[in-house]
């Protein structure tokens, strides 16, 4: 099973990620994790951090020849930006963020000192460690993309941009809802024996931990309310070619927090940035005063970057509920138990 710690704040000297678990004769392509931090810088509305920053990996351990040893992996993405020490405090919180909540429970006199590791930018680690599981996932042929819905309201490419532009003229943000599929999980991932066991609440922890994620759903999801049981739950078949199906997938691929072997499929809300050029009312935190809220550099609209990292965090619960289905410390050894299963349910 894997385990994972990150570290590094937004304007620090790097972001950094352990992850353990992953296992040996895993071959590493490194400009795939490079491609994917760039797809996370990507998407209309995002602001000039992603023009001065452009992420790229270092693996530090875990490697010979591009291949995993089993040990644990060290990734390291340096920030250009890496100016902590010499920013300016921050003593208005912004509504929606962390820094008052933070500044509160930590006890500081400096908001800057929640905000730094409060940020998304945090998220480049997650993609990068992300990438490595979607490495992992693919020798099982098992596939993870996202797709953005709506972004405030609108579901149209032109009328999205149109609604990025018009936050953007009134110095506003915009929030959206992004999808994220997964094809190919095998029937047996994830269990119903203990609460943090199930592949549903794991994935749902997974994005809600996301920053700026407010809410999300599993297949139909919240369609569920208003729908009749026998309009929504997908009938079971069987045939000889294909075994075990459905003509359709409410479910979004998972009961009983197990997956049933249909794509899962997850949405989820991106609330807008919290940081407005136009600031909110606030506080103070030390005259106690009203004021308006702090700005920082910032983001006018990111549910096109919000899917990547969901990709990649979904990739995580998805590998770490693989190895403990069908683990080992060899990635043939895997395979061959992966094999096993899929004919002995056939």
């Amino acid at each position: 099973m894997l385990r994972l710690l990150t570290a590094g704040e937004s304007h620090g000297q790097a972001i950094t990620a352990i992850l353990e678990g992953l296992p040996a004769g895993l071959k590493i392509n490194l400009e795939l994790i490079n491609q994917e931090l760039k797809r996370r810088q990507s998407g209309f509305g995002r602001g000039k951090r992603m023009q001065i920053e452009n992420d790229r990996a270092q693996i530090l351990s875990g490697l010979k020849n591009n291949t995993t040893l089993g040990s644990p992996i060290t990734l390291l993405i340096q920030n250009k930006d890496f100016s902590i020490e010499k920013l300016h405090k921050v003593i208005c919180p912004r509504p929606g963020h962390a820094d008052l909540a933070g500044l509160l429970k930590y006890g500081f006199s400096d908001i800057r000192e929640v905000l730094e590791r409060a940020s998304a930018r945090s998220t480049a680690a997650t993609v990068g460690v992300g990438v490595l599981c979607k490495i992992f996932l693919n020798e099982f042929k098992i596939n993870i993309t996202s797709r953005v819905l709506s972004v405030g309201g609108e579901n149209t490419e032109a009328a999205m941009q149109g609604k990025i532009s018009e936050a953007i003229d009134n110095k506003d943000t915009v929030g959206g809802v992004f999808e994220v599929v997964i094809k190919g999980a095998p029937v047996g991932l994830g269990s119903y024996v203990q609460q943090d066991r199930r592949l549903d609440g794991k994935l749902a922890q997974a994005l809600i931990a996301i920053p700026g994620i407010k809410a999300m759903e599993i297949g139909l999801g919240f369609g569920y309310a208003v729908s009749f049981g026998s309009e929504v739950h997908d009938e079971i078949f069987y045939s000889k070619a294909k075994g075990y199906f459905r003509k359709t997938n409410n479910a979004g691929g998972i009961e009983g927090g197990i997956s049933n072997g249909e794509d899962i499929i997850l949405r989820a809300c991106m609330k807008p940035i919290c940081t407005l050029m136009n600031p909110l009312g606030s506080v103070n935190i030390n005259t106690k005063h009203a004021s308006k809220a702090a700005t920082e550099r910032s983001d006018t609209s990111v549910v096109t970057a919000a899917g990547v990292v969901a990709e990649s965090a979904c990739a995580f619960v998805i590998a770490d509920a693989l190895l403990e289905k069908f683990g080992s410390d060899s990635l043939r050894d895997i395979k061959d138990n992966y094999k096993n299963y899929l004919k002995r349910i056939s």
